[in-house]
């Protein structure tokens, strides 16, 4: 009974007008609401605080920052070596040997092993950016949910006064002899489950400032409110410059360098074959016949039982490996920034029908009912039945644009923020 009457008073002009214009609500704030700023969140203040103090970003940069020592370890140099060797402990003939040993690195060894590390220090800064793109898109979305919940919750608190003033005219009707008990029956139903939705509006509101809240850290919403047009839509991105951002894509720029780092650590495992030569330079110092003599000194590894096959070998593989997977990168970034695109397009083309056409007609169907039923022309389960339908549909109405939101904040994940930047496409 309740889910049959549950958006009987929905449908009235004032919260036609709420769901209509919210934006015209917000400028009716007085000025002392407005100079309370810590209370109301935007979308640039949640973004800002996202991007500030997320635990996640914060784990990215110390990543970044991680291999930004690594890249200068290694460019380090071997380090020097000094030995002291004695021949013979009996003083009259002791040998004594001062030398020094540098190791020289040969082929290439040091120049790739700089080329590894500067790749994936690049790696970790484009992730760092992949991971801004992906707090950008799940504030955005989460913050647009709020501001549907909020809307949500408007339109409830419209419904519950508009059910008291039904079930008066319901109440006054029987008074007078002109409908039946179960008419004030259907009344009261109608405006308990106009109730009943109030208090899910609140709940789903406060879940709604939890999650976004929690983006950056906090357990609790330190704001009020969030302020913007929950029926705004978002553009759709031009054409001509989806190619572009997709070509630029976090998620491709990881792939490809991936694959310029593994080709940085298949140069060192080549050069790994080729043995390092060790320089020694020492003094030798013979106590017997009492003089000092240079010692020079080459040594060099003979690579007969390990020429470093399997480490280079798998090397190539993983390379080969990596280009396998900037195809599969590229062919999965297409379908999702196509899915997307279309989730958004239909999105707004029905948001566009419901404001232009379905919505209007619905309104007047509920208005003639209405009218119709305090003139005795109608029975009130046609008004119930006016009132559902509308209901429906502008529930169907905020879910769209809640939808169309969700779709632009995905294609901002995929793409970066310049998606939604670009200019608007021509549907």
């Amino acid at each position: 009974m309740r889910s049959q009457f549950r958006g009987l008073f929905l449908c009235a002009p004032l919260a036609w007008a709420a769901l209509c214009f919210p934006a015209a609500g917000a400028r009716a704030q007085p000025a002392a609401a407005a100079a309370a700023a810590s209370a109301i969140l935007t979308l640039d203040q949640a973004l800002g605080l996202a991007l500030t103090h997320s635990p996640e970003l914060a784990g990215a940069r110390l990543e970044l920052q991680a291999l930004e020592g690594a890249e200068l370890q290694a460019g380090a140099r071997p380090n020097p070596e000094l030995g002291l060797l004695v021949e013979d402990l009996r003083g009259a003939s002791r040998t004594t040997t001062l030398q020094w040993s540098q190791p020289i690195e040969l082929g290439g060894k040091r120049a790739a092993r700089l080329g590894a590390a500067a790749r994936a220090r690049e790696q970790a800064a484009v992730a760092l950016q992949a991971r801004q793109a992906e707090l950008r898109a799940a504030v955005r979305s989460a913050f647009f949910e709020l501001l549907g919940a909020q809307e949500q919750l408007r339109l409830a608190q419209a419904a519950v006064e508009l059910a008291r003033q039904a079930a008066g005219i319901a109440e006054r009707r029987l008074q007078a002899g002109k409908v039946p008990p179960l008419e004030l029956a259907r009344a009261q139903v109608a405006e308990a489950g106009a109730r009943a939705e109030l208090e899910q509006a609140r709940s789903e509101l406060l879940l709604a400032r939890q999650r976004l809240s929690a983006l950056w850290g906090q357990g609790r919403a330190d704001f009020e409110r969030a302020e913007g047009d929950a029926g705004a839509l978002p553009e759709l991105p031009g054409e001509q410059r989806l190619d572009a951002l997709l070509a630029q894509a976090p998620a491709l720029r990881l792939a490809q360098l991936d694959i310029v780092r593994r080709q940085a650590l298949s140069e060192g495992e080549r050069a790994r074959r080729v043995p390092d030569l060790t320089l020694t330079l020492g003094a030798k110092r013979a106590a017997e016949p009492g003089r000092t003599q240079a010692v020079l000194g080459l040594s060099l590894p003979l690579p007969l039982l390990d020429g470093n096959q399997g480490n280079l070998r798998e090397a190539l593989r993983r390379e080969e490996q990596a280009r396998e997977a900037l195809g599969a990168t590229r062919l999965r970034l297409q379908a999702e920034v196509a899915r997307s695109l279309e989730r958004l397009r239909l999105s707004r083309r029905q948001v566009q029908l419901l404001r232009g056409e379905v919505l209007p007609t619905a309104q007047s169907a509920y208005e003639a009912a209405l009218k119709g039923y305090e003139l005795g022309k109608f029975a009130f389960i046609d008004v119930l039945d006016a009132q559902r339908s509308l209901f429906q549909l502008r529930q169907q109405l905020l879910r769209d644009s809640t939808e169309a939101h969700r779709a632009a904040a995905e294609l901002e994940r995929l793409l970066g923020p310049q998606a939604l930047a670009a200019g608007p496409h021509q549907e």
